[in-house]
């Protein structure tokens, strides 16, 4: 037996038809841009504590990296893939060899740091500035440890 459709069940099936597609057919979402960094600065500057807080993971028990490592940091319309580099002083003169890539520069410094390692780490960002391969990419430059009673402003760095 043939039953008539009725105006009401018309109207839900269409309605059903439209959320099912809205919420199924839609596919994947566009992949969001990927953008490669490299993070340097001296051992103990905070580059790792960076990280990992922006990629939310704990920042206890954090070691100093040695050699290299590398983090997705995710963000709502884009991924940074950064790439950290160990800061001690027989892994700086390898920065260079990773470098090749790289689409932005993040310079770690410790602000609270002595003068010497100061004048050091002013050393090495000047190097880096004037690298072929960092010369024209967009640099961050981070005062770190702010919170610490013998950082220096902004203006002392």
């Amino acid at each position: 037996r043939k039953r008539k459709l009725t105006s009401s069940f018309c109207f839900c099936f269409a309605l059903s038809w439209q959320c099912f597609r809205a919420l199924c057919c839609k596919g994947p979402p566009p992949p969001r841009p990927e953008y490669d960094l490299v993070c340097i600065g001296l051992s103990g500057s905070g580059k790792t504590s960076l990280l990992s807080q922006l990629c939310s993971e704990s920042t206890e028990n954090i070691v100093s990296t040695t050699g290299f490592s590398i983090k997705a940091v995710p963000f709502q319309n884009a991924i940074l893939n950064v790439k950290e580099l160990g800061g001690a002083d027989n892994i700086r003169k390898y920065w260079s060899r990773y470098y090749q890539g790289s689409q932005g520069v993040i310079f770690v410094l410790d602000s609270a740091s002595s003068e010497d390692d100061l004048e050091t780490a002013r050393n090495e960002l000047h190097s880096a500035l004037q690298h072929p391969q960092l010369c024209t990419l967009p640099f961050l430059i981070l005062a770190n440890h702010q919170d610490k009673p013998a950082a220096r402003s902004v203006q002392e760095v």
